[in-house]
């Protein structure tokens, strides 16, 4: 490819928030920064990405989910003739679609875009979100181009840490400049702190039954929550003065304007929007998984911008023992956005941006062993 030929640039990623949301903020940069470049996303048909990624303008190519096998199964016998048909199928489209380069964000289908790309001579680029790398990204680091993440101290080789691709809204927002607004679209008093309480779009039970409970004590203190529960968790939840019970924002840089204190899961993308918007917060590390989700706060924490407390310690004499004081305090909180200010990193899905245009500019690699390297 000459470098007056648009880019043609194959995004791989799905599944989740986690997944889509820095794809699609990459995918909206390059877009800005490479006007002309050909913009593809591979997921699968029932992901999020199944409805976000046209909502977007993109067009999106779908596979199989095929899971790697965690037992000897049914499943697993499946499993090589199933994953074969995948590649096979990504394959196809490298070769159809011109692709110059991959860059993949983690989940079901990067294992084989990646093993694709190789096979084809094309340059990988792998972006990964938690403090503690999937099977997918470590796969794809071994032979990428560049390897970039959200956090520091990964354990893939050449690991970069350029922050988490986010979209301009959150990105660079001034929450100073916008808080009378989110307020008032909320109804809450800008004379009172505000709480932002959310699970995120899932909900956290613990958390929505915790808050609720609590909700009184915090009016009756001069405070307010703005009680985000998740899609269909609100049942039995009534907004009053100074109570706001929402089920879902689509525009979280609002809920983020308004507030002056979260209480939220500590997922990759939620610790680096809450950073980079410089909000302090009480994390709630999701108590399933391989405990991605407390490493992803450990440097805010260690930095001074957040607490962490653990699922089966949040109840609601937590929340007025420690939560509230803590919203009632605004020279600890200021200190708090501070520390965390120093932490977050809002140019991220920029520098994705221009690191994947740049290595499909080189070109794809004159051998397959060792595709072009990005410098840090």
């Amino acid at each position: 490819m000459t470098t007056s030929t648009p880019p043609r640039i194959l995004l791989a990623g799905g599944g989740s928030a986690g997944h889509v949301s820095p794809l699609l903020a990459t995918a909206a940069q390059i877009s800005r920064r490479a006007p002309g470049a050909e913009v593809l996303i591979l997921g699968t048909p029932d992901g999020l990405e199944a409805d976000l990624v046209p909502a977007a303008g993109y067009e999106l190519l779908t596979i199989e989910k095929v899971p790697f096998p965690r037992r000897p199964d049914s499943a697993a016998l499946r499993f090589p003739l199933r994953f074969a048909g995948t590649l096979r199928e990504v394959r196809s489209i490298l070769r159809d679609r011109e692709i110059d380069v991959v860059a993949g964000f983690g989940g079901y289908v990067c294992p084989p875009a990646y093993l694709a790309a190789f096979s084809a001579r094309s340059p990988v680029v792998v972006h990964e979100a938690n403090r503690r790398p999937g099977l997918a990204n470590r796969l794809g680091s071994r032979r990428a181009a560049a390897v970039l993440t959200a956090f520091d101290a990964s354990s893939l080789p050449g690991a970069r840490r350029i922050g988490m691709p986010m979209r301009d809204g959150i990105a660079h927002l001034d929450r100073g400049a916008r808080r009378r607004e989110a307020l008032a679209g909320f109804g809450l008093d800008p004379a009172r702190p505000v709480l932002l309480a959310t699970g995120g779009s899932l909900g956290a039970q613990r958390m929505n039954a915790a808050v609720a409970e609590a909700a009184e004590s915090f009016t009756e203190a001069g405070a307010q929550i703005l009680h985000v529960t998740g899609r269909g968790k609100a049942e039995g939840l009534r907004s009053h003065p100074g109570y706001c019970v929402v089920e879902y924002v689509s525009a979280m840089e609002d809920a983020y304007a308004a507030a002056d204190l979260a209480l939220t899961r500590s997922g990759a993308g939620t610790v680096c929007e809450l950073t980079a918007v410089g909000l302090p917060a009480v994390l709630v590390p999701l108590p399933i998984g391989n405990g991605e989700q407390a490493l992803n706060g450990q440097d805010v924490v260690a930095a001074g911008g957040a607490l962490m407390v653990a699922d089966a310690d949040l109840d609601a004499t937590y929340l007025r023992t420690q939560v509230l004081p803590l919203l009632q305090d605004p020279a600890r909180r200021e200190s708090m956005a501070d520390a965390a200010r120093t932490f977050g990193i809002s140019d991220a899905a920029e520098v994705m941006a221009d690191i994947v245009t740049g290595v499909a500019r080189r070109g794809r690699p004159d051998r397959g062993d060792q595709p072009t390297t990005v410098a840090p």
